[in-house]
């Protein structure tokens, strides 16, 4: 079975983000599947989806980068430029490990399918 897991980098400051809170939902759900914090390494600590947990379906995960990127000290305007990242994807294999990580910095970010 299947997994799913994710990792933020501050590449501002150029260090993981600890700390940032992310929510999995299920897309067209309103209450979320997971609420988990990323450790000092910038993950969570375990899948966000585990094998028991893990189906084929879109889904999103809401980093809050807002509240991350003040708990810095930066000084954003407000409204800042980025709060909350919502990125939507698919999983369609659900016997394989999908990895969402997220670049991070105050006015962008990236992301890609990882391994």
């Amino acid at each position: 079975m299947g997994y799913l897991t994710t990792h933020v980098l501050d590449t501002a400051s150029g260090i993981a983000a600890s700390g940032l809170r992310i929510k999995l939902f299920r897309v067209g759900e309103t209450v979320p599947l997971k609420d988990v914090i990323t450790n000092e390494d910038g993950r969570v600590d375990g899948p966000i989806l585990g094998e028991n947990e893990f189906s084929k379906g879109s889904y999103e995960l809401h980093f809050h980068a807002g509240d991350y990127l003040t708990s810095k000290g930066l000084d954003l305007p407000d409204p800042a430029f980025l709060d909350v990242i919502v990125i939507r994807f698919g999983i369609a294999e659900a016997d394989q490990h999908y990895h969402v990580p997220l670049l991070l910095s105050p006015y962008g970010y990236s992301t890609y399918r990882g391994s």
